[in-house]
């Protein structure tokens, strides 16, 4: 087996587990989209040019509800701000990585990234590493798209009943708090986004509601932050 071959065979027994996640999940966001009656191709573009799992169930279900474009930029930024610190600790693993840098970035799923941090390092400095971590992040993409085309399809050829698909959101928005909770092992931040969410839902129209409990929640983690630097300052 040539090395390029047996290098493509080991990414993809590394991210079967992430194929059995995508594919289905990638189908719920076809068939929601195409509960929205626009062109099947945009979905599998999506996929393809943005790539964002969760953002893209977002996107859908504010377009569903009608929400203006301010609403998905902001809160899609918000959702995706955590990618951020996922390059920012995989700078010097992506180091050396020449043209297939710009890929390796962009294709940086929570999924992706969960897979190149648990890899055992390897020692051969450079190219075998760097094209391993590109073909994983090929390959995971490769299962969302393929989920996509698959939910698209059905979503346009089957009379599917998508009422109860768009709790595939709120399932996998739970999945990533546990997983933050479990990583953090803080209760502030979550307490936080509880107390935000609920105090949006009593006091806001449903309209601003998401603004105003990401706004709020923003503004209490600022607080927060700035009150416990000032006594570390002060000590320094």
């Amino acid at each position: 087996m040539s090395p390029a071959l047996h290098s493509w065979r080991h990414a993809a027994i590394q991210t079967l587990p992430v194929m059995f996640g995508y594919l289905p999940l990638g189908a719920a966001f076809g068939v929601l989209y195409m509960q929205l009656g626009l062109p099947w191709w945009g979905a599998p573009l999506m996929s393809l040019f943005i790539y964002a799992g969760a953002g893209q169930f977002l996107a859908v279900t504010l377009l569903a509800n009608h929400a203006g474009l301010v609403e998905v930029a902001v809160a899609s930024f918000m959702l995706n701000s955590r990618h951020l610190f996922y390059g920012l600790s995989l700078l010097k693993r992506f180091r050396g990585a020449g043209w297939r840098k710009p890929y390796m970035i962009f294709s940086l799923t929570d999924e992706t990234y969960s897979l190149l941090t648990s890899q055992a390092r390897q020692q051969d400095l450079g190219v075998t590493t760097h094209r391993l971590a590109a073909r994983i992040g090929a390959l995971n993409q490769l299962w969302w798209v393929l989920g996509t085309l698959l939910g698209t399809l059905a979503g346009a050829t089957l009379n599917i009943d998508g009422r109860g698909l768009d709790f595939a959101l709120t399932a996998l928005f739970i999945v990533l708090t546990l997983e933050q909770a479990a990583r953090l092992r803080q209760a502030l931040p979550f307490l936080i986004a509880l107390t935000t969410g609920l105090g949006a839902i009593l006091l806001l129209p449903e309209r601003h509601l998401l603004l105003g409990a990401i706004g709020a929640a923003s503004l209490l983690l600022l607080v927060h932050y700035r009150l416990h630097r000032q006594p570390q300052e002060a000590r320094t």
